[in-house]
């Protein structure tokens, strides 16, 4: 059963080390780029694999393609809560962290 996405154009990009599938008019959050302002265009010149439907680029290691990306601001992830124990020694420790991500659109492949 094939789905909609399956004869999208796709890119597979690299970026803060790690690895993401993209389409074009995705909106996706990845680790944060530098200092942009909103509405910035981005290019992601790590491309690794390319597929338009009928033929599919791999790089080695990349394939000199560009992702051409809309940076729309820093959002914030998750409150995560992290405790830590021992017991019969009367020590805890409770701490908070909510990661920074820049949130991106993608406009070009």
């Amino acid at each position: 059963m094939a789905t909609d996405t399956a004869t999208k154009p796709f890119a597979v990009i690299m970026t803060g080390g790690k690895q993401y599938v993209v389409h074009e008019g995705d909106t996706l959050n990845v680790e944060l780029l530098g200092n942009h302002t909103e509405g910035d265009k981005i290019e992601f010149d790590t491309v690794l694999m390319t597929d338009n439907g009928s033929q599919a680029k791999v790089g080695t290691p990349h394939t000199g393609t560009k992702v051409i990306a809309t940076y729309l601001g820093e959002t914030k992830g998750p409150k995560l809560t992290i405790i830590r124990y021992k017991a019969k020694s009367n020590r805890d420790r409770r701490i908070g962290h909510r990661q920074h991500y820049a949130s991106i659109k993608i406009d070009k492949i």
